[in-house]
């Protein structure tokens, strides 16, 4: 009897070193197969069509995370339900990396208000990674209006209320919500003409709408081709690329608006990955050559490392809430 318990003891010990061995084994082969991050491809949803300033910045971008992390960096446009269908993807994501997402102002800090709910609130389900730019609104018009600054479109639109439209990108962007605040703060009764991306341009070039604010990068050729009229911007100060172009404020209207475009990763991605992410992505936009290529495209990048734009998505929100709430806007 001892000796069957004591053959019983030594292979209970003989199978639990085994069971540890294998089970050691096992982690080891993991990481193995895993490694440090990242060693597979990477992929990035932008919200938006190709050739947008999302899209633009999205391909800088991951081209040279590439280049660094030495992995595929890929791409996938998923436009569609105002930039809600790339945050839902990713939000429902694996949170291990692999999945990010380039999204602008609109999805992000508007449409938390603009829907009453949203199959991934980006406010609550996503995690902010890296600010990518700045772009600032510029004000533009239909030449053939015959106005040539924003104090004679005021004058103009109040000599005809009710018959003045401005086109936006569509429902709740940073161009809407501009064109609103330009009207409200001014008193003048204009109707907004909501589209899906580039069509607004077109019908303005072709007079079918009157004035638009529009980022920087989407008109800026229209603008030295004279297809288009800029008369002021939104930012600040004066843009590099168009010096001549006064702010709003100059003209003593107190806006400063613009759109943003950031990196976000599904929530609980690891807060070591989410930092390798940010400092890689914010040398390479800040780097010499990019910073100079985007400023002369119209945007301007900007350096934040994660509690900076986890904290910039936070007041945007806040900041936008209120004059979505006043706008009456409701999804398309």
């Amino acid at each position: 009897m001892l000796l069957i318990l004591s053959l019983n003891k030594t292979l209970l010990q003989n199978l639990w070193k085994c069971c540890l061995s294998g089970f050691l084994c096992s982690v080891f082969l993991i990481q193995a197969q895993t490694g440090p991050y990242p060693n597979k491809q990477i992929k990035v949803v932008v919200s938006f069509t190709a050739g947008g300033t999302s899209d633009i910045l999205a391909r800088e971008v991951s081209t040279q995370l590439s280049q660094r992390f030495n992995v595929p960096v890929v791409i996938e446009n998923k436009p569609g339900a105002a930039g809600n269908l790339g945050t839902e993807i990713v939000g429902k994501s694996a949170p291990d990396g692999y999945t990010l997402l380039v999204n602008s102002i609109g999805p992000i800090a508007i449409n938390p208000t603009l829907f009453k709910s949203l199959p991934v609130n980006p406010q609550k389900e996503l995690e902010p990674i890296a600010l990518l730019a700045e772009v600032p609104t510029v004000l533009v018009v239909y030449p053939g209006l015959g106005v040539n600054t924003a104090a004679e479109l005021i004058e103009y639109s109040k000599a005809r209320p009710n018959q003045m439209n401005y086109s936006s990108t569509g429902i709740g962007t940073a161009s809407h919500m501009t064109g609103f605040l330009f009207s409200q703060k001014n008193g003048i009764s204009t109707t907004h003409i909501p589209y899906k991306g580039a069509e607004a341009v077109r019908d303005l070039i072709a007079g079918r709408v009157q004035f638009m604010f529009a980022t920087l990068p989407s008109v800026s050729s229209l603008i030295k081709g004279g297809q288009l009229k800029a008369i002021a911007i939104s930012s600040k100060k004066r843009y590099v690329t168009l010096p001549e172009v006064p702010t709003l404020a100059e003209n003593g209207i107190p806006i400063i608006t613009g759109s943003w475009f950031g990196v976000f990763a599904p929530k609980n991605t690891p807060p070591e990955i989410l930092k390798k992410l940010n400092e890689n992505i914010v040398d390479i936009v800040m780097s010499k050559k990019t910073n100079e290529k985007l400023i002369n495209e119209g945007a301007e990048p900007i350096a934040m490392n994660l509690a900076e734009f986890s904290k910039f998505v936070k007041t945007e929100y806040e900041t936008w809430a209120p004059i979505v709430r006043a706008s009456g806007a409701k999804p398309e």
